[in-house]
């Protein structure tokens, strides 16, 4: 153990002064390639990024990221690489663990060094854009990564927020590794009923629905606020793209080129299994069953080293895995399993060249790749195509099993049998009723009438279901005509709150039927009323919104288990299983909330429901002292395309946002590109920069500004033109 950790600490002193031997040389080198970027600063603060080359717009736009915010950028890669503990201490041991099982820095390597010439050149300057901003900014202090090599960015090459690795629930994995026993069961535990839904909306219209004839997209990523940045990358390569790219890594994740635009959203798709393996300890071993079969399981030492009030410590497990996959926790007795994509070339390959894609042939040539294990796509270009790519990386499985659950390990009919190709999956190409959507909804209704049949497909392409937030894209969608660029950020704003839609006239009736004599029927008289006179719209100045929405989180809390338990939609459940004194008592409660936290229940939403952002920390602090900003929009859980997840804090009477609309933009593919967008604050992550929060009142609004996607477009809108370090 010593000489490991001597070995360990060796290899960390000769990186640190490697590094700090050659700044002078490298600094040099790197100069010379900063000269080969422009970056351009508009008046929002965006960084457009010039190159020759595409390395040349790599490394400049690294560097602009490392400019708005270092520490998002560091994080993704301390997480990605299992390295937290290392900056926040013993509470992110498991977290650092659960990332090792798939990341093995060594085995990262050898897929650098084997990946194409193109591809390394553009990991090279990705690694020298961050070094070069840290020897130009010593006063920077990285919490751990001092040194960024170009392998790096293959460990974090795919731009969702929670990936598939997150997945793995950390407290099951803590439960198993904390204590590795045979004889323990560790049960999933229920999801939150409360839990904000994630994800994003994705809507094509195709050029015979919009007045001038043109496909457009909308593009709008449901994610935690400051996720992303917003940036455009052009290069005389043929690189030309804008978007959102999530801090520190080099492609535009969601985003358009001069042709052609794209949009992710969640999946429900099933691509990753569990499998119950049978294992049996004989002396010092363990072996599990394959067939007819023992085969031995691979124990392998991961260290995590942490930061400690008196320096780093190290906390040291022996991992598993068998041909599936590491075990990450106990069910039915037995170990779990799991296997899911783990191709990071290929990853970082799709990522990259989907930005280079100018039409559906050739965007749809980087899906045959088959790594965008997590989401759906919505594309559009300006050949007038639109496309519907449901979740890229399906294995092909027995149907026979049910693969929401573990499977058993130890047959051989549960392995995969490769991936099912783009044709096998559900997709649409330029469907007749003129739009399409996702909305993190299954694609049984992405078209309405011309959507894919559910019983065309494996049962396992898709786990779910509808939500509010699908039947009401479909309710702007097939009621609109002539789409122009206002009328789809019309759309996306739209302020029905669809899930209400059922439950208020159930509640309704519960207070109608109501006996004269009930205490509660003549307290919640005047509420009921407002309740009934209500259209359903969310609105700054609307009391029945605050009202409705205190309501739906109190019963949700009082019913939400029962429903799913019973396999119905909540708000089916409070219409046919629900009591009616059950719906009045929780009205009561909101009520209640209402008048103890703000006074009384006819307060607008609007002094409910704020945007605040006061520092640039990650996880942000909230105060009802500090100024914020009213937001119409709700939770999306509520049908609100224009998502807001906001909820009070320690301290606080008012609900702050934290994660929904992100980043908005509307793209118009006319022979030129005319788009608008948003990005929630700003774009700067200092808060003493003009830019860290001067998108707030359009965002609150949406009243998105102009893309300055074109060169001379940034004619009078420019701030500063310079190149990296200058």
């Amino acid at each position: 153990m010593k000489k490991l950790v001597l070995a360990i600490l060796f290899a960390a002193a000769s990186t640190c002064v490697a590094a700090q031997g050659s700044t002078n040389q490298e600094t040099a080198r790197w100069g010379r390639e900063a000269r080969n970027a422009t970056i351009v600063r508009d008046d929002w603060g965006i960084a457009h990024v010039y190159g020759k080359r595409d390395a040349d717009a790599v490394f400049g736009m690294t560097y602009a990221q490392a400019e708005d915010d270092f520490n998002r950028v560091e994080t993704n890669y301390i997480n990605a690489m299992g390295r937290l503990a290392e900056a926040e201490g013993e509470s992110k041991i498991y977290q650092d663990l659960r990332m090792k099982l798939f990341i093995d820095p060594a085995e990262i390597k050898k897929d650098y060094a084997k990946s194409p010439e193109w591809l390394k050149k553009l990991m090279n300057a990705w690694a020298d854009g961050l070094n070069y901003y840290l020897a130009t900014h010593p006063e920077v202090k990285p919490r751990v990564i001092q040194r960024f090599e170009p392998w790096m960015a293959l460990t974090f090459s795919e731009g969702s927020i929670g990936g598939d690795i997150e997945r793995v629930n950390l407290s099951q994995l803590e439960a198993f590794y904390g204590k590795v026993a045979l004889s323990q069961t560790h049960e999933p535990s229920e999801e939150d009923d409360t839990e904000e839904p994630s994800g994003s909306n994705g809507i094509a219209i195709a050029p015979s629905n919009t007045s001038a004839h043109h496909a457009l997209l909308l593009i709008n990523p449901h994610t935690s606020f400051f996720f992303r940045s917003e940036l455009q990358m052009v290069s005389e390569e043929g690189l030309y793209a804008y978007g959102a790219v999530t801090w520190g890594q080099f492609f535009v994740y969601q985003g358009f080129n001069e042709r052609a635009g794209w949009m992710h959203t969640s999946s429900g798709v099933n691509a990753i299994s569990e499998y119950l393996e049978t294992v049996v300890k004989k002396g010092d071993r363990f072996y599990y069953k394959y067939g007819k079969e023992e085969r031995p399981v691979i124990a392998t030492e991961i260290t995590v080293p942490y930061k400690t009030d008196h320096g780093m410590a190290e906390k040291k497990f022996t991992a598993y895995r068998t041909q599936h996959g590491p075990i990450i926790r106990e069910a039915e007795g037995k170990w779990v399993s799991i296997r899911l994509m783990q191709e990071p070339v290929k990853a970082l390959t799709q990522s990259y060249a989907r930005t280079k894609a100018k039409d559906y042939k050739s965007f749809r040539e980087t899906m045959e790749l088959h790594t965008n294990s997590s989401n759906n796509t919505i594309f559009a270009d300006a050949d007038g195509d639109i496309a519907y790519f449901h979740g890229n990386f399906i294995p092909r499985r027995d149907t026979s099993f049910d693969w929401t659950k573990p499977v058993d390990g130890s047959s051989p009919a549960t392995e995969w049998h490769g991936l099912l190709s783009v044709d096998e999956t559900p997709q649409l190409l330029n469907p007749k009723v003129g739009w399409l959507y996702n909305s993190n909804n299954w694609p049984w209704s992405a078209a309405g009438p011309d959507s894919p049949k559910k019983e065309d497909f494996p049962s396992y392409v898709e786990t779910g279901g509808e939500t509010a937030r699908g039947l009401h894209a479909i309710r702007v969608l097939q009621d609109t005509k002539d789409f122009t660029v206002d009328s789809l950020i019309a759309a996306a704003y739209d302020s029905y709150l669809m899930w209400f839609e059922k439950p208020i006239p159930c509640l309704v009736k519960a207070w109608d039927d109501a006996p004269a004599e009930d205490p509660l029927k003549t307290k919640l008289a005047e509420p009921m009323e407002a309740l009934r006179k209500w259209n359903l719209r969310w609105g700054v100045n609307s009391v029945p919104t605050s009202l409705a929405v205190f309501w739906g989180e109190d019963i949700q809390q009082r019913v939400g288990g029962d429903a799913r338990s019973g396999g119905l939609y909540l708000s089916d459940y409070i219409c046919t299983k629900a009591p009616a004194k059950l719906l009045l008592e929780s009205l009561s409660a909101a009520n209640g909330k209402l008048v103890g936290d703000f006074g009384g229940w006819k307060t607008p939403w609007g002094e409910i429901n704020r945007f605040q952002r006061l520092t640039g920390d990650i996880v942000q602090p909230f105060s009802d002292a500090g100024p914020s900003i009213p937001v119409g929009f709700t939770s999306s859980k509520w049908g609100s395309l224009a998502a807001f997840g906001a909820r009070a804090y320690p301290g606080t009477k008012k609900w702050y946002g934290t994660l929904g609309n992100s980043f908005v933009a509307v793209v118009e593919f006319g022979p030129k590109i005319h788009a608008r967008a948003i990005t929630a604050g700003g774009e700067s992550g200092h808060p003493a920069s003009p830019h860290f929060n001067d998108e707030a009142a359009r965002y609150s609004t949406g009243d998105l500004r102009e893309v300055y996607f074109y060169r001379e477009q940034l004619k009078g809108h420019t701030e500063r033109e310079y190149h990296p370090g200058s």
